[in-house]
């Protein structure tokens, strides 16, 4: 009897993106996030941050040859690119943006999506304004994203790219992606999907600011 070859699909711990849609920005649809005006100043001074390289050496035990660091790759800085606020009103231009920062990537249609992005949020309320924490929706209508981030409750400064140009520039096709920026505008790109002690050893790693899980 022959036996007939069953294709088998695996399962990835990231979502690629659908079939390209035609977004337009509105200001008809509600925004659950907040405004983005406080990007553009340099986060406030965190007392016994560390630097970046200080962070790295402390961090070895917990990261070395771990999962956290796993797939994290550099990249001289953040791309020349400006962004609309979710919200409206200004564009952020990310090349300017003060360090250190964290950014997430993210969409509705993301499966991985649905628990990182909480775990994102948390780190915003937690990090006391000592790095700025913000969104980047990505391939989305304004009317899935604002829902989703609702149904979450993330109140965190988000921008709005719906034709996928920073992850593009990024050579990133899934999500989500996390980008760590450090104090020297120095970019660490994450492209797997973090848990919250996990997120909690990239930032101090790649930032030099201690967050607690």
């Amino acid at each position: 009897m022959a036996w007939l070859a069953v294709p088998m699909i695996l399962a990835l711990p990231a979502c690629t993106s659908p079939p390209e849609t035609s977004t337009t920005p509105t200001s008809e649809t509600p925004s659950p996030f907040d405004d983005c005006a406080a990007l553009t100043a340099p986060p406030s001074a965190s007392a016994g941050a560390s630097s970046p390289a200080e962070a790295t050496s402390s961090a070895g035990a917990s990261s070395a040859g771990g999962s956290s660091s796993a797939g994290a790759k550099r990249a001289a800085a953040l791309p020349e690119l400006s962004l609309p606020c979710f919200t409206g009103g200004q564009e952020v231009a990310l090349g300017a943006l003060p360090g250190p920062a964290v950014i997430n990537m993210w969409a509705s249609w993301c499966g991985p999506c649905r628990n990182e992005l909480p775990v994102v949020q948390g780190l915003a309320a937690k990090a006391g304004g000592r790095l700025h924490v913000l969104g980047v929706d990505v391939g989305d209508s304004r009317e899935a994203a604002a829902s989703f981030g609702r149904g979450r409750s993330v109140t965190m400064p988000t921008l709005y790219d719906p034709k996928r140009r920073l992850p593009a520039a990024l050579g990133q096709i899934n999500l989500p992606v996390t980008v760590f920026v450090d104090t020297a505008g120095r970019a660490y790109v994450h492209p797997l999907p973090m848990d919250a002690r996990t997120l909690s050893e990239l930032v101090r790693t790649h930032t030099g600011v201690a967050v607690a899980p």
